[in-house]
Protein backbone atom coordinates (compact mmCIF):
# COMPACT_ATOMS: atom_id res chain seq x y z
CA UNK A 1 0.00 0.00 0.00
CA UNK A 2 1.29 3.30 -0.75
CA UNK A 3 0.59 5.63 2.28
CA UNK A 4 2.45 8.24 3.91
CA UNK A 5 2.18 11.12 6.03
CA UNK A 6 2.44 14.81 4.66
CA UNK A 7 4.13 17.93 6.35
CA UNK A 8 0.37 20.02 6.02
CA UNK A 9 -1.04 16.59 7.45
CA UNK A 10 1.26 16.51 10.60
CA UNK A 11 0.46 20.12 11.24
CA UNK A 12 -3.15 20.05 11.10
CA UNK A 13 -4.38 16.86 11.61
CA UNK A 14 -3.56 13.99 13.54
CA UNK A 15 -6.81 11.91 13.61
CA UNK A 16 -7.09 8.69 11.18
CA UNK A 17 -5.97 9.02 7.66
CA UNK A 18 -8.33 9.49 4.25
CA UNK A 19 -8.82 6.46 2.11
CA UNK A 20 -8.24 7.68 -1.68
CA UNK A 21 -9.64 5.46 -4.52
CA UNK A 22 -9.74 6.53 -7.62
CA UNK A 23 -10.70 5.19 -11.40
CA UNK A 24 -7.15 6.33 -12.86
CA UNK A 25 -4.10 7.64 -12.06
CA UNK A 26 -5.22 11.06 -13.14
CA UNK A 27 -8.07 11.21 -10.76
CA UNK A 28 -6.08 9.41 -7.52
CA UNK A 29 -3.36 12.89 -8.78
CA UNK A 30 -6.18 15.13 -8.53
CA UNK A 31 -7.99 13.67 -5.06
CA UNK A 32 -4.33 13.20 -3.33
CA UNK A 33 -3.97 16.91 -4.20
CA UNK A 34 -7.16 18.08 -2.56
CA UNK A 35 -6.59 16.17 0.59
CA UNK A 36 -2.52 17.36 1.20
CA UNK A 37 -4.09 21.10 0.40
CA UNK A 38 -6.65 20.61 2.98
CA UNK A 39 -4.32 19.31 5.67
CA UNK A 40 -5.41 15.67 5.81
CA UNK A 41 -3.08 12.92 6.14
CA UNK A 42 -3.26 10.02 3.34
CA UNK A 43 -3.77 6.82 4.89
CA UNK A 44 -3.82 4.70 1.61
CA UNK A 45 -4.04 5.13 -2.36
CA UNK A 46 -6.48 2.28 -3.95
CA UNK A 47 -7.02 1.56 -7.74
CA UNK A 48 -11.35 1.21 -7.75
CA UNK A 49 -11.24 -2.77 -8.29
CA UNK A 50 -8.92 -3.07 -5.06
CA UNK A 51 -10.34 -0.87 -2.72
CA UNK A 52 -13.95 -2.26 -1.85
CA UNK A 53 -11.77 -5.41 -0.20
CA UNK A 54 -9.26 -3.07 1.24
CA UNK A 55 -11.98 -0.63 3.01
CA UNK A 56 -13.71 -4.07 4.45
CA UNK A 57 -10.29 -4.11 6.67
CA UNK A 58 -9.32 -0.66 7.57
CA UNK A 59 -8.97 -0.17 11.18
CA UNK A 60 -9.94 3.60 11.52
CA UNK A 61 -10.73 5.98 8.72
CA UNK A 62 -11.44 9.85 8.63
CA UNK A 63 -13.03 9.55 5.24
CA UNK A 64 -13.17 7.95 2.13
CA UNK A 65 -12.75 10.29 -0.97
CA UNK A 66 -13.50 8.20 -4.44
CA UNK A 67 -12.42 9.83 -7.32
CA UNK A 68 -14.35 9.12 -10.53
CA UNK A 69 -13.22 9.87 -14.10
CA UNK A 70 -14.74 6.84 -15.84
CA UNK A 71 -17.17 4.37 -15.24
CA UNK A 72 -15.80 0.92 -13.63
CA UNK A 73 -19.03 -1.29 -13.90
CA UNK A 74 -20.10 -3.94 -11.73
CA UNK A 75 -17.07 -2.69 -9.22
CA UNK A 76 -18.18 0.82 -8.78
CA UNK A 77 -21.65 -0.62 -8.62
CA UNK A 78 -20.31 -2.93 -5.59
CA UNK A 79 -17.78 0.32 -3.57
CA UNK A 80 -20.75 2.66 -3.62
CA UNK A 81 -22.92 0.53 -1.96
CA UNK A 82 -20.16 -0.29 0.53
CA UNK A 83 -19.77 3.20 1.23
CA UNK A 84 -23.53 4.32 1.90
CA UNK A 85 -23.45 1.27 4.35
CA UNK A 86 -20.27 2.45 6.58
CA UNK A 87 -21.35 6.09 6.37
CA UNK A 88 -24.61 4.51 7.70
CA UNK A 89 -22.66 2.85 10.17
CA UNK A 90 -20.64 6.12 11.00
CA UNK A 91 -17.66 4.46 10.30
CA UNK A 92 -16.12 7.34 8.19
CA UNK A 93 -17.29 10.45 6.23
CA UNK A 94 -17.24 10.11 1.98
CA UNK A 95 -17.31 11.81 -0.57
CA UNK A 96 -18.03 11.00 -4.27
CA UNK A 97 -16.16 13.00 -6.44
CA UNK A 98 -17.83 12.84 -10.42
CA UNK A 99 -18.15 14.43 -13.70
CA UNK A 100 -21.79 14.88 -15.19
CA UNK A 101 -21.45 11.96 -17.33
CA UNK A 102 -21.56 9.63 -14.00
CA UNK A 103 -23.86 11.41 -12.11
CA UNK A 104 -26.93 8.94 -13.03
CA UNK A 105 -24.47 5.87 -12.09
CA UNK A 106 -23.71 7.34 -8.80
CA UNK A 107 -26.72 8.47 -8.08
CA UNK A 108 -28.71 5.62 -8.29
CA UNK A 109 -26.84 3.96 -5.76
CA UNK A 110 -26.50 6.70 -3.23
CA UNK A 111 -29.33 7.52 -0.96
CA UNK A 112 -27.94 8.42 1.94
CA UNK A 113 -27.85 12.18 2.23
CA UNK A 114 -24.48 12.36 4.41
CA UNK A 115 -22.71 10.86 1.12
CA UNK A 116 -21.02 14.65 -0.12
CA UNK A 117 -21.24 14.31 -4.34
CA UNK A 118 -19.65 17.23 -6.18
CA UNK A 119 -20.03 17.23 -9.92
CA UNK A 120 -17.49 19.29 -11.72
CA UNK A 121 -16.15 20.82 -8.80
CA UNK A 122 -13.55 24.00 -9.21
CA UNK A 123 -11.25 23.78 -6.59
CA UNK A 124 -13.23 25.67 -3.83
CA UNK A 125 -15.94 22.97 -3.99
CA UNK A 126 -13.74 20.30 -3.36
CA UNK A 127 -12.19 21.98 -0.44
CA UNK A 128 -15.43 22.17 0.78
CA UNK A 129 -16.66 18.72 0.25
CA UNK A 130 -14.87 16.67 2.89
CA UNK A 131 -15.69 19.34 5.79
CA UNK A 132 -19.37 19.26 4.71
CA UNK A 133 -19.53 15.81 4.85
CA UNK A 134 -17.95 15.03 8.25
CA UNK A 135 -20.07 17.84 9.96
CA UNK A 136 -22.93 16.03 8.30
CA UNK A 137 -21.91 13.14 11.00
CA UNK A 138 -21.39 15.63 13.40
CA UNK A 139 -17.67 15.37 13.19
CA UNK A 140 -16.80 19.14 12.73
CA UNK A 141 -14.94 19.06 16.21
CA UNK A 142 -12.24 16.55 14.78
CA UNK A 143 -11.65 18.66 11.39
CA UNK A 144 -9.57 21.83 11.86
CA UNK A 145 -8.50 24.33 9.29
CA UNK A 146 -9.01 21.96 6.71
CA UNK A 147 -9.51 24.25 4.07
CA UNK A 148 -6.34 26.60 3.19
CA UNK A 149 -6.68 30.53 3.57
CA UNK A 150 -7.95 31.23 0.13
CA UNK A 151 -10.46 28.97 -0.04
CA UNK A 152 -12.07 29.91 3.43
CA UNK A 153 -14.81 32.31 1.78
CA UNK A 154 -16.22 30.01 -0.27
CA UNK A 155 -16.03 27.06 1.95
CA UNK A 156 -18.35 29.65 4.93
CA UNK A 157 -20.55 30.16 2.13
CA UNK A 158 -21.03 26.67 0.93
CA UNK A 159 -21.81 25.49 4.62
CA UNK A 160 -23.91 28.46 5.24
CA UNK A 161 -26.07 27.46 1.59
CA UNK A 162 -26.77 23.68 3.53
CA UNK A 163 -27.92 25.09 6.12
CA UNK A 164 -30.27 27.77 4.07
CA UNK A 165 -31.61 24.65 2.50
CA UNK A 166 -32.85 22.90 5.87
CA UNK A 167 -34.22 26.08 7.04
CA UNK A 168 -35.97 26.67 3.75
CA UNK A 169 -37.73 23.57 3.47
CA UNK A 170 -38.26 23.32 7.53
CA UNK A 171 -40.46 27.06 6.59
CA UNK A 172 -41.79 25.47 3.78
CA UNK A 173 -44.80 24.00 4.79
CA UNK A 174 -44.12 22.70 8.44
CA UNK A 175 -46.26 24.65 11.66
CA UNK A 176 -44.89 25.46 14.92
CA UNK A 177 -42.92 22.65 16.72
CA UNK A 178 -43.29 19.93 14.31
CA UNK A 179 -39.70 18.29 12.57
CA UNK A 180 -40.38 17.87 9.08
CA UNK A 181 -43.06 19.54 6.55
CA UNK A 182 -46.31 18.13 6.41
CA UNK A 183 -48.89 18.91 3.19
CA UNK A 184 -52.11 18.74 3.82
CA UNK A 185 -53.62 16.10 1.47
CA UNK A 186 -56.86 17.18 -0.61
CA UNK A 187 -59.64 14.44 -1.68
CA UNK A 188 -58.47 13.39 -5.44
CA UNK A 189 -61.66 14.81 -7.26
CA UNK A 190 -60.67 18.16 -5.54
CA UNK A 191 -57.58 18.57 -7.55
CA UNK A 192 -57.92 21.34 -9.81
CA UNK A 193 -57.16 20.32 -13.56
CA UNK A 194 -53.81 21.56 -14.89
CA UNK A 195 -52.09 21.69 -18.65
CA UNK A 196 -48.92 20.77 -19.16
CA UNK A 197 -48.87 24.30 -21.38
CA UNK A 198 -49.37 26.45 -18.12
CA UNK A 199 -46.28 25.00 -16.29
CA UNK A 200 -44.03 25.27 -19.54
CA UNK A 201 -44.78 28.54 -20.10
CA UNK A 202 -44.12 29.19 -16.22
CA UNK A 203 -40.76 27.71 -16.78
CA UNK A 204 -40.07 29.59 -20.19
CA UNK A 205 -40.62 32.78 -18.97
CA UNK A 206 -38.23 32.00 -15.95
CA UNK A 207 -35.48 30.56 -18.20
CA UNK A 208 -35.96 33.87 -20.40
CA UNK A 209 -34.44 36.16 -17.77
CA UNK A 210 -31.40 35.32 -18.21
CA UNK A 211 -31.37 37.14 -21.52
CA UNK A 212 -31.38 40.06 -19.55
CA UNK A 213 -29.62 39.75 -16.06
CA UNK A 214 -27.30 37.14 -14.99
CA UNK A 215 -29.02 33.88 -13.50
CA UNK A 216 -27.22 34.16 -9.86
CA UNK A 217 -29.71 36.70 -9.10
CA UNK A 218 -32.87 34.58 -9.80
CA UNK A 219 -31.27 31.39 -8.46
CA UNK A 220 -34.25 29.24 -6.92
CA UNK A 221 -33.04 25.45 -7.50
CA UNK A 222 -35.91 24.02 -5.14
CA UNK A 223 -38.73 25.81 -7.17
CA UNK A 224 -37.46 24.98 -10.70
CA UNK A 225 -37.25 21.01 -9.69
CA UNK A 226 -40.59 21.50 -8.47
CA UNK A 227 -41.80 22.92 -11.64
CA UNK A 228 -39.88 20.26 -13.71
CA UNK A 229 -41.13 17.14 -12.17
CA UNK A 230 -45.28 18.97 -12.13
CA UNK A 231 -44.45 19.58 -15.64
CA UNK A 232 -43.40 16.28 -16.08
CA UNK A 233 -45.79 14.01 -14.19
CA UNK A 234 -48.45 16.46 -16.08
CA UNK A 235 -47.18 14.97 -19.16
CA UNK A 236 -46.30 11.61 -17.89
CA UNK A 237 -42.52 11.48 -18.53
CA UNK A 238 -39.92 10.20 -15.95
CA UNK A 239 -37.21 12.20 -14.97
CA UNK A 240 -33.74 10.82 -13.84
CA UNK A 241 -31.03 13.01 -11.57
CA UNK A 242 -29.12 14.41 -14.20
CA UNK A 243 -32.04 16.10 -16.15
CA UNK A 244 -33.47 17.37 -13.00
CA UNK A 245 -30.18 18.93 -11.92
CA UNK A 246 -29.93 20.53 -15.23
CA UNK A 247 -33.40 22.14 -14.36
CA UNK A 248 -32.23 23.53 -11.33
CA UNK A 249 -30.23 25.99 -13.39
CA UNK A 250 -27.34 25.67 -11.00
CA UNK A 251 -23.99 24.16 -10.60
CA UNK A 252 -24.95 20.27 -10.28
CA UNK A 253 -23.31 19.96 -6.83
CA UNK A 254 -25.49 22.55 -5.40
CA UNK A 255 -28.68 21.05 -7.08
CA UNK A 256 -27.84 17.46 -5.58
CA UNK A 257 -27.90 19.14 -2.02
CA UNK A 258 -31.38 20.75 -3.11
CA UNK A 259 -32.34 17.26 -4.26
CA UNK A 260 -31.04 15.42 -1.19
CA UNK A 261 -32.89 17.72 1.05
CA UNK A 262 -36.51 17.68 -0.51
CA UNK A 263 -35.75 13.80 -0.70
CA UNK A 264 -35.36 13.96 3.31
CA UNK A 265 -38.10 16.00 3.32
CA UNK A 266 -40.53 13.88 1.96
CA UNK A 267 -41.34 16.27 -0.72
CA UNK A 268 -39.75 14.10 -3.73
CA UNK A 269 -39.72 10.28 -3.95
CA UNK A 270 -36.57 8.66 -5.62
CA UNK A 271 -37.88 5.47 -7.90
CA UNK A 272 -35.31 2.87 -9.16
CA UNK A 273 -35.67 2.17 -13.21
CA UNK A 274 -37.27 -1.01 -13.66
CA UNK A 275 -35.31 -1.60 -16.96
CA UNK A 276 -31.56 0.10 -15.86
CA UNK A 277 -30.47 -0.91 -12.31
CA UNK A 278 -28.05 2.13 -12.39
CA UNK A 279 -30.90 4.59 -13.05
CA UNK A 280 -33.17 6.24 -10.75
CA UNK A 281 -35.70 9.04 -11.17
CA UNK A 282 -37.69 11.58 -9.51
CA UNK A 283 -40.98 12.05 -8.81
CA UNK A 284 -43.36 14.48 -6.65
CA UNK A 285 -44.64 12.95 -3.82
CA UNK A 286 -48.52 12.97 -3.70
CA UNK A 287 -48.91 15.34 -1.35
CA UNK A 288 -46.57 18.03 -2.96
CA UNK A 289 -47.98 17.20 -6.51
CA UNK A 290 -51.53 18.27 -4.77
CA UNK A 291 -49.58 21.32 -3.25
CA UNK A 292 -48.38 22.83 -6.40
CA UNK A 293 -52.02 22.14 -8.00
CA UNK A 294 -53.82 23.93 -5.68
CA UNK A 295 -51.60 26.74 -5.20
CA UNK A 296 -51.47 27.25 -9.42
CA UNK A 297 -55.43 27.50 -8.80
CA UNK A 298 -55.44 29.62 -6.54
CA UNK A 299 -52.90 32.18 -8.51
CA UNK A 300 -55.53 31.62 -11.20
CA UNK A 301 -54.05 33.50 -14.67
CA UNK A 302 -51.41 35.28 -12.97
CA UNK A 303 -47.96 34.97 -14.12
CA UNK A 304 -45.80 32.70 -11.75
CA UNK A 305 -42.35 33.70 -11.71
Amino acid sequence: MDAYLSRAATAKFDGPPVLLVASSDAAMTRAETTIIDGGLRVGAKLPLEDATERIAVQPAATAVWLELDKDCGGPLDELLDVIVRDVRDHRYAAVVSTDAAMLDVVAARIDETCVEIIVNADDAERAAALPLALASRKWAERYADVASDKNAERLRQLSEEVGRIASTLARLSAGPGTSRPTLTPVPAGDIPPLSADTVRNVIRARRTRARYFSEELFADPAWDMLLDLLQAEIAQLRVPVSSLCIAAAVPATTALRWLKTLVAQGLFIRRADPHDGRRVFVELAPETSQALRRYFAEIGPVAVI
